[in-house]
């Protein structure tokens, strides 16, 4: 099996497909099942969830990035410019690991949540254009309105959603309609 073949993309996505085949095999799964799971593998909603491709921008949905961590992961993921739209409830999240990640991949930083200010004062150093943006649909339609051919424009807010919304989901869920609206 090629890895364009794969159902789930993207450099985690590969590396968990290959551990699964391998654990698989190991505990006497046929190669046949495992090809036909790992071609046909259907990924949660709101985990690098690719939106849509516009103009050659791919808008993805990671709301379930709730914290630095998985933030990281999501930003790692790509070798194209990144549009971040980050923030939400912030409990004093320490945010360095992803600096030296956000400088290497973010060309623009949307922040859209209650403290604003921190992620501001935080990424200045690392990210030439930061904006503050009230909406999701405001952030999607900014991040188009300077997309390039080959971004990818990442909801990845390394934050909780409850400053606007009741979860990740609800979250999630404005980030797609946003960008189904463009």
């Amino acid at each position: 099996m090629t890895l364009e073949e794969l159902a789930l993309q993207g450099k985690s996505s590969i590396h968990k497909s290959m551990a699964a085949s391998v654990s698989d095999r190991l505990i006497g799964i046929r190669k046949d099942s495992i090809k036909q799971c790992l071609s046909d593998f259907q990924d949660e909603e709101h985990r690098l969830e690719s939106v849509a491709n516009i103009a050659g921008i791919e808008f993805v949905n990671d709301s379930r990035s709730t914290n630095v961590n998985c933030a990281w992961f999501a930003i790692e993921e790509y070798n194209r410019p990144i549009i971040w739209i980050a923030g939400g409830n912030d409990h004093k999240n320490d945010y360095s690991r992803l600096f030296e990640s956000v400088k290497r991949k973010v060309k623009t930083l949307i922040c859209l949540g209650e403290n604003n200010n921190r992620f501001i004062e935080l990424f200045s150093p690392f990210v030439k254009t930061i904006v503050e943006i009230k909406t999701m649909e405001d952030a999607v339609n900014y991040a188009y309105s300077i997309g390039e051919k080959d971004d990818v424009v990442l909801l990845s807010p390394a934050c909780a959603s409850f400053d606007r919304y009741a979860n990740y989901k609800e979250r999630g869920i404005a980030f797609r309609q946003a960008v189904h609206n463009l």
